[in-house]
């Protein structure tokens, strides 16, 4: 699966609710991590210095919730790009389980923006061509 950033995340205890499976909020926590791993590790721009003076905050997020996951399972976790825009992007993202089911499915969009000294003031702002290099090999139609 070229494309594809990939990590992998096991099911814990604080993960679930009394029935032993995910609670669907720690699902878009674990996809938040998701987001930020990709940033850090795959486009050299960890969240621990890009909120000094920029943001990249979700502003639409679409979520299928096709299966339950439980205590114990690992789950893969795919985020790809559909689409680059100057100051956006609509990333994909999938969690299967370890028998290659899906459990989560949808599509979130991030807006590059910049953020004023006093944090009063918050903007979108073009992605730089070093990033938009850096985001272009994730780009993908699935």
């Amino acid at each position: 699966m070229s494309n594809y950033f990939i990590k992998e995340e096991k099911i814990r205890f604080q993960h679930v609710d009394y029935a032993g499976i995910v609670f669907y909020p720690r699902f878009l926590e674990m996809l938040n991590a998701l987001v930020e791993d990709w940033f850090e590790e795959a486009l050299e721009r960890p969240f621990a210095t890009i909120h000094e003076t920029n943001g990249i905050p979700t502003v639409d997020l679409k979520v299928q919730f096709r299966k339950a996951a439980r205590l114990g399972e690992i789950l893969t976790k795919y985020l790809w790009v559909k689409n680059l825009g100057s100051a956006s992007m609509v990333c994909g993202f999938r969690f299967e389980d370890q028998q290659g089911k899906t459990c989560l499915e949808g599509e979130v969009i991030l807006v590059n923006v910049a953020i004023s000294n006093n944090r009063e003031n918050i903007k979108s702002e073009p992605f730089t061509e070093d990033m938009k290099q850096k985001i272009t090999p994730f780009l993908s139609e699935r």
